[in-house]
């Protein structure tokens, strides 16, 4: 009877328009920052490395290359402080955590690209 309650109530916070994404995804996230008075969106894009579980606590971490350096965020997947997720191309990986990507360098640190499926409106043209 609690959780019911419980989940009853988490559902409002849920978000409708989550984007359908996976580890070994390239992503782009428009995250919604505050400075001073003003709010402006900025993005972050890089690597899907993980994704959690969970209702209203399910996170995904985003890893990219700035400068040379590695720099990983956690994102909450239900926040309202994002506007929207792109996503820019799938990645073929056999898992869900990519930690290993960590200890790699230039090349080596890219994820296979999963080709499209051709549609029947590309093979009209």
């Amino acid at each position: 009877m609690r959780n019911s309650a419980i989940q009853h109530v988490e559902a409002k916070y849920l978000r409708q328009d989550v984007t359908s994404f996976r580890p070994g995804d390239s992503v782009r996230v428009f995250w919604k920052v505050k400075e001073g008075e003003k709010e402006r969106v900025q993005a972050f894009e890089g690597t899907v490395i993980r994704k959690t579980s969970g209702s209203h606590r399910a996170t995904f971490t985003v890893r990219k290359m700035s400068f040379g350096v590695g720099v990983e965020r956690i994102f909450p997947l239900h926040s309202p402080r994002y506007e929207k997720i792109e996503v820019l191309s799938r990645g073929r990986v056999n898992r869900s955590r990519l930690f290993y990507l960590r200890d790699l360098k230039g090349k080596a640190a890219r994820v296979d690209v999963q080709e499209e499926p051709e549609t029947k409106a590309s093979k009209a043209s």
